[in-house]
């Protein structure tokens, strides 16, 4: 078999490079600067803060990935989440003060899921049955949610009261005391309150929920006909259809899919902050669509993977570490993030054109 050779001088080949490694040397270098002039910028509890705050990002994302490859997009996932997150915060305190924990999260779970997947039919129906366009359809239901979770929440957050929940929420998978040692799950048993200042954390437990469910969403898309799916639609709708793929159920499905990571979120942020807001991912629309692109998706679908998702998300969560590091007015990070995402969709838009060539 005869070896295609690789022409180093074509512009072709250094664009198609670029275009696949530059997000990985853009967070690279930011994580070299920050950690020259950030002080304490590495230091384990950092990096861990770095991604415990990434989490309900990256979780919102994946779903976002899975519509924009489609060559969609999905505007309601913000505020699908909050309303979410106040229907779950509900369910949660009506249960018996006496529930066990895992029983008032599985509960609030499944309520905030129900409503999401209400969310996300509506959007797949108007989409793939009734050809409305993706903007148009998910801006609805962004008003729609948005509405809805103001109405149930009351403008206000709904506390909730169950105990233990914030732990679980903020808690870590090991523990480590300079006298008591290493524990599993929880700190060491017996230590007085003052002694709790020099027990460290490993591993958040939030991480951990976002690492499964990438790990998930990475194989289906990259091992199941319906990843195939879904990259087919992307690329070529009419294609698709004609090689008989059910491109309507398919499209229902990957909106389904992005309202019920949107709904996961959301009880993410109830066990974290342990209450529930209608607003709690109205910042989160603009970086789950950076981290996208930034990852390396196509605007035009038919391209994109989580594991990119996953560069896009740590670009945008250590740019918003750094800048409060170091004391720069965090406003600036919306700046900076939209200079990235331009940055991102011309590469994208220079690779089409020279494909087309």
């Amino acid at each position: 078999m005869k070896l295609q050779s690789i022409d180093f001088r074509s512009s072709h080949f250094w664009l198609d490079t670029l275009s696949k490694i530059w997000a990985w040397l853009f967070l690279l270098g930011m994580v070299a600067f920050f950690s020259v002039v950030g002080e304490g910028f590495l230091t384990p509890f950092n990096l861990q803060a770095i991604l415990a705050n990434m989490a309900i990002l990256m979780i919102i994302a994946i779903g976002q990935t899975y519509v924009i490859i489609s060559g969609g997009i999905d505007l309601s996932v913000g505020w699908v989440m909050g309303m979410a997150a106040v229907i779950s915060a509900t369910v949660m305190n009506r249960l018996p003060e006496s529930s066990p924990l895992w029983l008032v999260v599985l509960t609030g779970l499944f309520a905030g899921l129900v409503a999401a997947w209400v969310a996300g039919l509506v959007n797949g129906i108007l989409i793939a049955r009734l050809n409305v366009p993706p903007f148009i359809a998910t801006l609805g239901m962004f008003g729609i949610a948005r509405g809805i979770g103001f109405l149930l929440s009351g403008g206000m957050p709904v506390p909730i009261y169950v105990r233990g929940l914030g732990f679980l929420g903020n808690g870590f998978l090991l523990y480590h005391h300079p006298t008591a040692g290493w524990s599993f799950l929880s700190p060491p048993p017996g230590l007085a309150q003052a002694e709790l200042r020099n027990l460290t954390g490993y591993f958040p437990f939030v991480v951990l929920v976002m690492l499964v469910l990438l790990l998930i969403a990475h194989l289906i898309l990259s091992r199941t006909k319906f990843g195939l799916h879904v990259y087919a639609i992307g690329g070529n709708k009419e294609a698709a259809m004609r090689a008989g793929i059910p491109v309507a159920r398919r499209l229902v499905a990957i909106y389904m899919l992005s309202a019920t990571f949107a709904a996961i979120a959301g009880i993410v942020y109830n066990v974290r902050f342990t209450n529930g807001a209608a607003n709690a991912g109205e910042a989160m629309l603009l970086d789950t669509v950076a981290a996208v692109v930034i990852g390396g998706a196509s605007l035009f679908g038919g391209a994109g993977t989580v594991i990119g998702t996953l560069i896009g998300a740590l670009i945008i969560s250590v740019l918003a570490n750094g800048l409060v590091i170091l004391r720069v007015n965090p406003f600036w990070q919306f700046i900076a993030v939209g200079i990235v995402i331009i940055i991102a969709v011309l590469i994208d838009q220079a690779r089409e054109k020279f494909t087309q060539e």
